[in-house]
């Protein structure tokens, strides 16, 4: 029986997405979740499985293409015979005997047990994959440096960049050459550039943050924090919470804390706009934004209202290894009702973060660094913390975002606070 092969179906705010590569071809054959194909959004690269066992029979979309949601791109054949076996030839060129029929020539092919010693080879990135298709290179050119020893598009674009040029320049977006694509030129003044495409990521992600300074009314409130109580919580506990859960201790948990208590006093600071109406949400989905190859993604913490300190701490951790090898789900990244971005790791010293649509605020964290500051009547060295929110004031008064920001500074510097819920 034929069955249709379909793109899933996107989330709201995912409009479209690239067929980045097909990993089987019209005519084979193949077994139940083998991965037929690798479709790239502008937030993840999710693959597509064969559904059942049987046969490839017939590709309408080829690679590069633009794709929707429940567009077909292929028909699949259930046959089990199929399953077990490979069409000898190319497809649509099947030999024929004296009679004019098709020949039944099908080979049967043991697999070959692996050694122990050997391995089948590494885990490769859809876009890597098909950037190494594109220019011939084998997985012993490529040393992956993902997790586990993934290969990522940026190992690929290591080694393209060594064989074309010893010169290490920055890479250049560009939108007139095609997705995935690397040249080496030599500029007008005869020096050596790269330019590469803009990835759909960047270029959703650029769309995004444009379209939110054009439509929302952004404005950013800051505030500065004491952080040596956590420090010294931190400094106290450490050994024994690592020891305990497994994981390191934090100080995002303690503002993913924070934020969902004062989100508690100030519901509208955790609201969005939907046309004419104003949607406040009795939930509390936490996005962390984080970096990753491919550029920043910002999965969510659901429910972080009730979770943990060491269960936030561990979830976060798992999104940063699967954000590094692209291997976050869609519906990890889609949603949340909030977002804090912590430009201190890189060592931010101050900054105005930008919405994240369709939410109306994001909490900015940045480096935290020892100051002279006036406690008590005295002065004193103490680590302290630049803060900032940006807010969008259709939906949020500017005395609301200060109280609220004021909030998120007290409990972290009496975190009695946040055991307490006041």
């Amino acid at each position: 029986m034929s069955l249709e092969i379909t793109v899933p179906v996107f989330p709201e705010s995912i409009l479209d997405g690239t067929l980045v590569a097909w990993r089987k071809i019209a005519g084979e054959a193949v077994s139940r979740g083998d991965v037929l194909a690798d479709i790239e959004t502008d937030k993840v690269v999710f693959e597509i499985p064969a559904p059942v066992d049987g046969v490839l029979e017939e590709i309408f979309e080829q690679d590069g293409a633009t794709v929707v949601s429940g567009q077909v791109l292929a028909r699949f054949n259930d046959s089990k015979k199929g399953s077990q076996n490979k069409l000898q030839g190319k497809p649509g060129k099947q030999p024929v005997n004296s009679t004019g029929k098709v020949k039944n020539k099908i080979t049967k092919t043991k697999k070959k047990p692996v050694p122990v010693n050997e391995t089948v080879g590494p885990i490769i990135n859809p876009s890597a994959y098909k950037m190494m298709q594109e220019n011939g290179l084998t997985d012993e050119q490529v040393t992956g440096t993902g997790k586990g020893g993934r290969v990522l598009k940026e190992d690929v674009l290591r080694v393209l960049g060594q064989k074309v040029s010893d010169i290490d320049v920055p890479a250049i977006p560009a939108k007139s050459a095609p997705a995935g694509t690397l040249t080496a030129d030599i500029s007008d003044n005869g020096r050596p550039e790269k330019r590469v495409a803009m990835s759909r990521l960047r270029a959703r992600v650029a769309e995004r943050l444009v379209a939110a300074q054009q439509t929302a009314a952004i404005l950013t409130t800051f505030n500065e924090i004491n952080m040596q109580p956590i420090v010294t919580l931190r400094k106290k506990y450490k050994a024994a919470f690592e020891k305990e859960h497994g994981v390191r201790l934090g100080f995002m948990s303690f503002f993913v804390k924070a934020v969902t208590e004062a989100l508690r006093h100030y519901p509208e600071i955790n609201a969005s706009i939907d046309g004419q109406d104003i949607i406040y949400h009795g939930y509390f989905d936490i996005g962390i934004a984080v970096g990753s190859p491919r550029g920043l993604v910002v999965p969510i913490l659901r429910n972080a209202d009730v979770q943990t300190m060491a269960g936030i701490e561990s979830q976060i951790v798992d999104y940063a290894n699967k954000a590094k090898d692209g291997s976050l789900t869609m519906e990890e990244i889609t949603g949340g009702t909030f977002t804090i971005t912590n430009g201190g790791v890189f060592g931010s010293m101050l900054s105005t973060p930008i919405l994240n649509p369709p939410q109306c605020a994001i909490l900015g964290m940045h480096k935290i660094d020892d100051k002279p500051v006036v406690v008590e009547g005295e002065i004193v060295i103490r680590p302290m913390m630049y803060v900032a929110l940006s807010y969008d004031h259709r939906i949020v008064d500017g005395q609301g975002a200060v109280q609220f920001l004021v909030h998120i500074k007290e409990s972290l510097e009496d975190p009695d606070r946040l055991l307490l819920d006041i």
